[in-house]
């Protein structure tokens, strides 16, 4: 701020997200790192999210606290999972400059359909839409090309965080839509895997059907029949799938003394266990981005990936990575004994590059490419605040 000037509050950016804090994720984690990377540039944040978590449907949540310097509002739905019902939302947007959504559900659509109400400038980030999994996948399709197309007209700007939702969404909001992709924390987790090459493979998420946990098992099994020193550390929250499903998955393949699951850990809690590992590993059939695979490499970990959209992308900028075909176990048992002997051959050198590379996603970067599509979203009131000119890029 220019000496002489006279402090004002900064313009009240208004998220607005399905799950959020205590729920750890790769979204949670986006608008967490987004609120405190918008807070240390003279903005006051808001969180508008659910009061119950998916994983933990019975706990309700404190109504409001502050994480972070960021306001956070909880409020009550109904209905499914998938697409939550809670209109509640509503009451809260009153005082916004700015609302930010986040993903492509209730929220979006009734923000967008609800206009009327609340007249507040609106962009929205995609997160990967609603195509996580082919299931259903006809009707994603004609509810992607009708109400998800009529919604984005209420919306100045739609922010696809990777290729894949930009292009997408460009079909049905042509002229509006950009790319920003995400960003990662490069510094919870900086350096710290393993130094010394370890048969130990870690991942990191929420527990979920997409992720294919199954197969990434499947691919341990083949492992443990080549060498019994492998071992697998699951790390994450309860998703779709349970602390007990995970557990049943382990069993069924008699892993259960070359697997361990770590559940609801702090992040300092997950760099030690980090430091146990070498490799991470993703069988991930679809990801918006691929966030967890960024922290992975800032920890020095070598990451070992599906052949989905966003890791091919990735795969394409980081050499350091390596793609696996997931869906055919011994093959993918192959790439990560693969992996393991390429550190095991130049393991520092690879492990430096990782960890650089890594800090291309860093948050005061992509805050940066956000801050000026508010302004040019907002006018040029920001101007002096973002110290940018408003060019969205």
């Amino acid at each position: 701020m220019p000496l002489g000037r006279v402090a004002q509050p900064g313009p009240l950016i208004v998220h607005v997200v399905r799950q959020f804090y205590p729920n750890r994720g790769g979204l949670e984690d986006v608008v967490m790192n987004l609120g405190m990377a918008l807070i240390a540039r003279g903005y006051r944040v808001r969180v508008v999210t659910l009061d119950r978590l998916f994983g933990a449907p019975d706990t309700v949540l404190p109504a409001r606290e502050t994480v972070n310097g960021i306001e956070v509002v909880r409020i009550p739905w109904k209905g499914s999972s998938r697409y939550p019902l809670a209109p509640a939302v509503f009451r809260y947007l009153g005082d916004a400059d700015l609302v930010h959504v986040h993903a492509i559900d209730f929220f979006f659509d009734a923000l967008a359909l609800g206009w009327l109400l609340h007249r507040k400038p609106m962009v929205a980030t995609t997160h990967g839409g609603f195509f996580h999994t082919n299931k259903h996948a006809l009707i994603k399709k004609i509810w992607f090309r009708t109400l998800t197309r009529l919604s984005a007209l209420s919306y100045t700007r739609i922010i696809g965080c990777s290729r894949s939702d930009t292009a997408a969404f460009s079909a049905i909001a042509a002229g509006r839509t950009i790319l920003i992709e995400n960003g990662a924390d490069t510094a919870k987790f900086y350096e710290a895997a393993s130094r010394q090459p370890v048969k130990r493979i870690v991942t990191i998420g929420r527990f979920s059907v997409n992720k294919r946990i199954d197969r990434l098992l499947d691919a341990l099994q083949a492992l443990v029949v080549r060498d019994g020193e492998w071992h697998l550390e699951i790390v994450g929250v309860p998703g779709d799938l349970s602390v007990a499903d995970v557990e049943a998955l382990i069993a069924a393949r008699g892993l259960q003394a070359h697997v361990s699951i770590a559940c609801n850990l702090e992040n300092d809690a997950i760099a030690r266990l980090l430091g146990t590992c070498s490799l991470f590993a993703s069988a991930s059939e679809y990801e918006g981005f691929g966030l967890v695979a960024v922290e992975a490499m800032s920890a020095g970990l070598k990451p070992v990936l599906h052949v989905n959209d966003a890791y091919r992308l990735l795969g394409e900028r980081h050499g350091g990575l390596m793609l696996a075909d997931f869906e055919r176990a011994d093959r993918a048992a192959d790439t990560l004994e693969a992996a393991y002997r390429g550190l095991c051959d130049g393991g520092e050198a690879q492990r430096a590059t990782l960890i650089a590379e890594a800090s291309d996603y860093a948050w005061s970067r992509v805050a940066d490419r956000y801050v000026a599509v508010y302004a040019d979203v907002m006018g040029p009131a920001l101007a002096g605040l973002s110290g940018l000119e408003g060019k969205s890029q």
